[in-house]
């Protein structure tokens, strides 16, 4: 699975490292189509997960977070040249009207765009909604970033929001616990890890797609190499960091998944 954020030339800098360029994105979903493998949204993965339907064979997920300005544009316009599926999990404080986010200055979409983005071919998912360090949050804060978010797409969309990606894949077992009891029927994360039918439905890993990477990086992804297989546990690092960072948000308050 996929993960990308913007698609521009001239980013703002801190989501450069987060973005390809048009051509190297054009690249990629080439080299996506020539692989052979079969694109499919996260709710066929879901339907998976819990045993409804099988999935395809050779099944490739592509998801982009947070709802920047190029993705009703160029970058749908880009996968739907090639019929190809994608999910675009959204950050509502961020693109609805007086919203407000953690997210730095960046172009971003409007909630006006999000059924067009639907309708062009792409699932709709929450990615909450201010992009804060979920598990750093109260269990009252938690809520709130799970079902307003969710609700406020639901109201633009006229149908459930079913999915949800965790803002720079931080997460723990009460964030999952908390997103299943919100409705949410799966949950994305980051692992920088290839996913698996063995894998999390609260803890879906997903490889950041960086400006660095060619298409070489993604041929090699596609053939099942360069990057580990989820699911797996939690690190040392990682389970020290997530305690230093919940004991800074004691002290500064909420903070910026990024």
């Amino acid at each position: 699975m996929f993960l990308y954020h913007a698609v521009m030339e001239d980013p703002p800098s801190w989501i450069a490292e987060f973005t390809v360029t048009p051509k190297e994105f054009a690249a990629q979903l080439d080299a996506i189509v020539d692989s052979g493998m079969t694109p499919v949204t996260i709710s066929a993965l879901a339907d998976h997960l819990v045993g409804r339907v099988p999935l395809p064979p050779r099944p490739v997920l592509l998801t982009f977070d947070d709802g920047f300005a190029d993705l009703p544009g160029p970058t749908a316009e880009a996968l739907a040249e090639r019929a190809l599926p994608a999910t675009a999990y959204l950050t509502t404080g961020a693109i609805a009207p007086g919203g407000r986010s953690l997210l730095p200055p960046a172009p971003m979409m409007t909630l006006d765009a999000v059924a067009g983005l639907e309708r062009s071919g792409m699932e709709i998912g929450s990615h909450t909604v201010t992009h804060a360090q979920l598990d750093t949050l109260s269990g009252a804060a938690l809520a709130h970033e799970l079902r307003e978010s969710k609700a406020v797409l639901e109201d633009a969309l006229g149908h459930a929001v079913r999915h949800l990606a965790y803002p720079h894949g931080y997460n723990s077992a009460k964030v999952r616990a908390s997103s299943a009891r919100a409705g949410y029927e799966t949950a994305t994360a980051v692992r920088h890890a290839l996913s698996s039918d063995r894998d999390e439905r609260y803890r879906i890993a997903r490889l950041i797609v960086r400006r660095s990477h060619t298409v070489a990086d993604v041929e090699s992804w596609l053939a099942g190499g360069g990057a580990r297989v989820a699911p797996y546990r939690d690190g040392p690092k990682t389970v020290a960091w997530r305690w230093y960072r919940r004991g800074r948000a004691v002290v500064r308050g909420p903070e910026f998944a990024g």
